[in-house]
Protein backbone atom coordinates (compact mmCIF):
# COMPACT_ATOMS: atom_id res chain seq x y z
CA UNK A 1 0.00 0.00 0.00
CA UNK A 2 1.54 3.61 -1.10
CA UNK A 3 1.13 6.34 1.17
CA UNK A 4 1.35 9.73 -0.50
CA UNK A 5 1.07 13.38 0.76
CA UNK A 6 -0.56 15.56 -1.50
CA UNK A 7 -3.40 17.55 -2.08
CA UNK A 8 -6.77 15.85 -1.98
CA UNK A 9 -8.54 14.68 -4.90
CA UNK A 10 -11.72 16.23 -4.03
CA UNK A 11 -12.59 19.93 -3.77
CA UNK A 12 -14.58 21.28 -0.66
CA UNK A 13 -18.09 21.05 -2.60
CA UNK A 14 -17.42 17.12 -3.61
CA UNK A 15 -16.53 17.62 -7.47
CA UNK A 16 -12.91 16.16 -8.38
CA UNK A 17 -10.03 18.63 -8.77
CA UNK A 18 -8.55 17.93 -12.37
CA UNK A 19 -5.24 15.54 -12.38
CA UNK A 20 -2.25 18.39 -12.89
CA UNK A 21 0.82 15.86 -12.80
CA UNK A 22 1.40 11.95 -11.52
CA UNK A 23 2.72 10.88 -8.48
CA UNK A 24 6.57 12.57 -7.46
CA UNK A 25 8.95 10.70 -5.10
CA UNK A 26 8.85 13.90 -2.70
CA UNK A 27 5.28 13.38 -1.75
CA UNK A 28 5.63 10.00 -0.86
CA UNK A 29 4.90 8.75 2.67
CA UNK A 30 5.36 5.93 5.20
CA UNK A 31 3.15 4.44 7.37
CA UNK A 32 3.89 4.89 10.99
CA UNK A 33 5.93 3.11 13.32
CA UNK A 34 4.02 1.55 16.21
CA UNK A 35 6.49 1.15 18.99
CA UNK A 36 5.62 -1.57 21.38
CA UNK A 37 6.89 -2.90 24.72
CA UNK A 38 9.40 -5.50 24.47
CA UNK A 39 10.61 -7.86 27.34
CA UNK A 40 14.03 -7.10 26.76
CA UNK A 41 16.70 -4.83 24.91
CA UNK A 42 15.55 -2.28 22.27
CA UNK A 43 15.11 -2.63 18.00
CA UNK A 44 15.67 0.35 15.95
CA UNK A 45 14.95 1.03 12.41
CA UNK A 46 16.47 3.24 10.33
CA UNK A 47 15.15 4.91 7.33
CA UNK A 48 16.80 7.11 4.93
CA UNK A 49 14.72 10.19 4.20
CA UNK A 50 14.98 13.25 1.64
CA UNK A 51 18.23 15.29 1.77
CA UNK A 52 20.16 11.83 2.43
CA UNK A 53 19.28 12.14 6.47
CA UNK A 54 18.69 9.15 8.37
CA UNK A 55 15.67 8.73 10.45
CA UNK A 56 16.04 6.20 13.87
CA UNK A 57 12.21 5.02 14.32
CA UNK A 58 12.19 2.80 17.94
CA UNK A 59 10.13 -0.57 16.83
CA UNK A 60 10.56 -1.90 20.09
CA UNK A 61 11.70 -0.95 23.52
CA UNK A 62 11.83 -2.39 27.21
CA UNK A 63 13.31 0.78 28.60
CA UNK A 64 12.03 4.54 28.77
CA UNK A 65 14.06 7.84 30.02
CA UNK A 66 11.96 9.09 32.75
CA UNK A 67 12.85 12.78 34.22
CA UNK A 68 11.86 13.27 37.79
CA UNK A 69 9.80 16.84 38.17
CA UNK A 70 11.07 17.13 41.48
CA UNK A 71 14.69 16.03 41.57
CA UNK A 72 14.91 17.38 38.59
CA UNK A 73 17.16 13.89 37.63
CA UNK A 74 16.59 11.43 34.91
CA UNK A 75 16.93 7.93 35.01
CA UNK A 76 16.51 5.03 32.76
CA UNK A 77 14.22 2.54 33.73
CA UNK A 78 11.62 -0.46 32.94
CA UNK A 79 8.36 0.02 30.75
CA UNK A 80 5.79 -2.62 32.52
CA UNK A 81 3.12 -1.91 30.14
CA UNK A 82 0.86 1.47 28.59
CA UNK A 83 -1.64 2.25 30.99
CA UNK A 84 -3.51 5.12 28.68
CA UNK A 85 -2.99 6.38 25.36
CA UNK A 86 -4.99 9.00 24.03
CA UNK A 87 -4.45 8.27 20.79
CA UNK A 88 -6.08 5.08 20.27
CA UNK A 89 -7.74 3.21 23.01
CA UNK A 90 -6.76 -0.08 21.38
CA UNK A 91 -3.02 1.02 21.85
CA UNK A 92 -3.39 0.23 25.69
CA UNK A 93 -4.31 -3.26 25.36
CA UNK A 94 -1.65 -3.84 22.08
CA UNK A 95 1.14 -1.78 24.08
CA UNK A 96 2.01 0.56 21.65
CA UNK A 97 3.72 3.63 22.89
CA UNK A 98 3.30 7.35 21.47
CA UNK A 99 3.46 10.79 22.33
CA UNK A 100 1.18 11.69 25.57
CA UNK A 101 0.84 7.92 26.31
CA UNK A 102 0.62 6.97 30.12
CA UNK A 103 3.48 4.54 30.79
CA UNK A 104 3.69 2.16 33.58
CA UNK A 105 7.52 1.95 34.93
CA UNK A 106 9.22 0.83 37.66
CA UNK A 107 9.55 4.59 39.26
CA UNK A 108 5.53 4.91 38.96
CA UNK A 109 3.22 6.21 36.20
CA UNK A 110 5.01 8.62 33.56
CA UNK A 111 3.60 10.47 30.15
CA UNK A 112 5.74 10.24 27.24
CA UNK A 113 6.91 13.27 25.80
CA UNK A 114 8.76 12.28 22.70
CA UNK A 115 7.99 10.62 19.53
CA UNK A 116 9.26 6.82 19.31
CA UNK A 117 8.56 6.45 15.81
CA UNK A 118 10.30 9.40 14.46
CA UNK A 119 12.60 10.53 17.54
CA UNK A 120 14.62 6.76 17.86
CA UNK A 121 14.01 7.12 21.92
CA UNK A 122 11.31 6.92 24.84
CA UNK A 123 11.24 10.31 26.85
CA UNK A 124 8.91 10.42 29.78
CA UNK A 125 7.79 12.91 32.54
CA UNK A 126 6.81 11.56 35.85
CA UNK A 127 3.74 11.94 37.01
CA UNK A 128 2.96 12.56 40.65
Amino acid sequence: MSVWQRRSRRKPSGGLYKKDRKKRKFEMGRLPIETHVADEGMKLKKVRVRGGNLKVKVVKTAYANVLDPETNTCKKVRVLGVKENTANIHYVRRNIITKGAIIDTELGLAKVTSRPGQDGTVNAVLIK
